[in-house]
């Protein structure tokens, strides 16, 4: 029961969080106009906080139910944690300042925040996830940390693909051909989510003593969790009309 919830929460981080990652990451290339680049943010503005809610429901329940593989985890990555959290800071710093002051410098400066953090964010899971997979230093797990950080920017573009109208759209699906987003879609946040079980596959998942307590409570509240999530896709399911709050 407990590895079923950490990796609920997990996989759904980053299948959910990746879209709006890859989005940041390629930004320059969606929006190539000030009031473009605002649209294309438009288009995950809805969703990043709430899909953050999963990394932080994540890592609740990897100190709650397995504090032992918490501890293994930060100390045998504690430079790419380090540049992860960094990296979340400067790519959410960016998504909330960029609207408040009108001047285009400052919006610039904002802009290059969200590419640099949603980048430095990748490039991190990316890490983590193959030194779990791969296990070893090096060129290799350099590669493999690309890899992840690329397979998150073409589930951006397909997320953008489906946000998205017009040019900017016709940018976006550049991987779909058109009109294949939701398949494009589909297959990258599912490669995603196999990477995450590969990966969780080599952690040592044995699940501390709060687990018989905490495990209930969890699964209680993970309905609600669902339902809100689908809420707000269900309320901004339509393609993006204009520039958002940011």
């Amino acid at each position: 029961m407990e590895i079923f919830i950490l990796a609920f929460f997990a996989l759904g981080y980053l299948v959910l969080a990746g879209a709006d990652l890859g989005v940041g990451m390629l930004l320059p290339f969606l929006g190539r106009s000030p009031g473009e680049r605002r649209e294309v943010i438009a288009a995950i503005a809805p969703f990043f906080l709430g899909n953050e809610v999963w990394l932080v429901a994540t890592a609740g329940v990897l100190a709650g139910l397995f504090p032992e593989l918490e501890g293994e985890l930060l100390s045998g990555n504690h430079s790419v944690v380090v540049a992860l959290l960094v990296a979340w800071v400067v790519r959410d710093m960016g998504l909330w300042l960029r609207g408040r002051v009108p001047a285009a410098g400052w919006q610039r400066c904002c802009d290059g925040a969200v590419v640099a953090g949603s980048w430095g964010l990748a490039l991190s899971w990316g890490s983590l996830l193959s030194d779990m997979l791969v296990g070893i230093d090096g060129p290799v797990s350099l590669l493999a940390a690309l890899a992840v950080a690329t397979l998150f920017a073409a589930h951006g573009l397909a997320f953008a693909a489906l946000r998205l109208r017009g040019v900017l759209r016709e940018r976006a699906a550049v991987l779909s051909g058109g009109a294949g987003e939701a398949r494009t879609y589909a297959l990258t946040g599912t490669a995603l989510a196999v990477i995450g079980v590969l990966a969780g596959l080599q952690l040592p998942l044995t699940p501390g003593a709060t687990g018989a307590f905490l495990a209930p409570v969890i699964l209680a509240l993970i309905p609600l969790l669902v339902a809100s999530q689908a809420w707000v896709w269900w309320t901004f399911r339509h393609r993006v009309t204009g520039p958002s709050y940011l």
